[in-house]
């Protein structure tokens, strides 16, 4: 276990379709390791300067400004950690009947 802060999740909403989490961050927290369930997109409510350790030993850095979003598969396993001065947070959807990620590109 990591002695970073963790971000804190908030349930907004969980049904048998969706499930909405708030996650907020002070700099340097993190969520701690877990592989994603279902089908998930991030709103950026803040400045979000992410650093997503992945399984394999890399590090992955993305950047989004307030309002734009993020979005993977089901499966993806990280670790997100606020790697930004200032507190961060998102909202994650994750979609419980399955998304098409690639029909989101297109918009």
């Amino acid at each position: 276990m990591s002695d970073r802060p963790q971000a804190q999740p908030t349930t907004l909403a969980d049904d048998d379709s969706h499930r909405i989490t708030r996650f907020d961050f002070e700099p340097g927290a993190e969520t701690g390791w877990h592989v994603h369930g279902f089908d998930y997109v991030i709103v950026a409510l803040s400045a979000c300067e992410m650093h997503l350790e992945m399984p394999d030993g890399s590090v992955n850095e993305v950047s989004l400004p307030p309002g734009r979003t993020y979005h993977r598969p089901v499966g993806v396993e990280h670790n997100v950690i606020n790697g930004g001065t200032a507190p961060m947070a998102f909202v994650e959807l994750e979609f419980k009947q399955g998304l098409d990620l690639a029909a989101l590109d297109k918009g």
